[in-house]
């Protein structure tokens, strides 16, 4: 470990192994502001008008990865993380803690452990309830990544109809009102749904879905970022039961995971753990042959 700048960030925090870097604020957050193979390009988007900056009661994108909390909604998932945080050393990881939420009782909390060999990141978010009232949240984690990727949405196995097991639905997918299902972006297949990041089209563009196989992806120039995370089948997921959603407009692609929505006690706390997986010369996928050709031999590589 050691501290660092970054994009005009002070007292940063800086992991790495003999593959991948890690690097994470200290002065705001908690954020992870960049994961990447070593002495190459930062798989999250960095946004250069907010470089630097830090204070003041205006929430800012920043970029990189965050915590959340689910459903959506304005103040209060909107809360300005721009205040120094307490971070603890744990050897192979770090502990950040926020401040506590001054308007809603919440703290988050986020535990990045970088693993000694390989590119595995292990990403566990905490959200704990510091009021004197019990609160309904979901725990969500959003990370914003380059431009000219596509996102990797794997569908439940298809059946043919006559299939007894085809009878009932096996996963739920979420429209906003202004989710254009015609938009060129959005690549429908019969196995996978991709969602096409182009800096060429400045319209908002987002879909939610339950992805019961528990992992997402994104694919840009030969770089293949994976997710996993656990599925609670039979929890009620926000959003129309949604567990991974992607948004994009012409700057980023978000891709966010979400845990059940939970009630938490006064002082409980709930948690949702994402672990993070990059590859090289992977091609960007187009259709479901090309996901199964490049992308699924390296998602059985990242099966615990």
């Amino acid at each position: 470990m050691e501290m660092v700048s970054f994009n005009g960030w002070q007292e940063c925090i800086r992991f790495q192994n003999e593959l991948v870097d890690v690097v994470i604020s200290t002065q705001f957050g908690p954020r992870i502001l960049r994961y990447g193979f070593l002495d190459e390009e930062n798989e999250f988007a960095e946004l250069e008008e907010e470089q630097g900056k830090t204070g003041g009661e205006k929430w800012r994108m920043y970029g990189g990865h965050r915590l959340w909390h689910a459903p959506e909604a304005d103040p209060r998932t909107y809360y300005p993380d721009n205040e120094p945080l307490e971070w603890r050393d744990m050897g192979d990881g770090v502990r950040l803690i926020q401040p506590v939420e001054r308007t809603t009782g919440i703290q988050k909390e986020m535990e990045i452990r970088l693993s000694p060999v390989g590119t595995h990141v292990r990403v566990i978010h905490r959200l704990y309830n510091r009021s004197l009232w019990e609160v309904r949240l979901a725990p969500w984690a959003l990370s914003v990544m380059l431009p000219g990727g596509t996102a990797i949405l794997p569908l439940p196995p298809r059946l043919a109809h006559t299939d007894p097991a085809a009878l009932l639905p096996v996963n739920s997918f979420a429209l906003w009102p202004y989710t254009d299902l015609s938009d060129s972006r959005l690549i429908w297949g019969r196995q996978y749904i991709l969602v096409r990041q182009d800096p060429l089209i400045k319209i908002a563009q987002k879909i939610g879905a339950f992805i019961p196989g528990g992992w997402c992806a994104y694919a840009r120039r030969g770089h293949l970022f994976i997710k996993r995370f656990a599925v609670e089948s039979g929890a009620l997921y926000p959003d129309l039961g949604c567990n991974v959603e992607v948004f994009t407009n012409e700057r980023f692609l978000e891709l966010e995971t979400l845990g059940p929505l939970q009630t938490i006690p006064p002082q409980g706390f709930i948690e949702h753990v994402e672990d993070w997986y990059l590859f090289r010369d992977v091609p960007t996928p187009h259709n479901d042959a090309q996901v199964e050709r490049h992308v699924l031999t390296r998602i059985v590589e990242t099966v615990v």
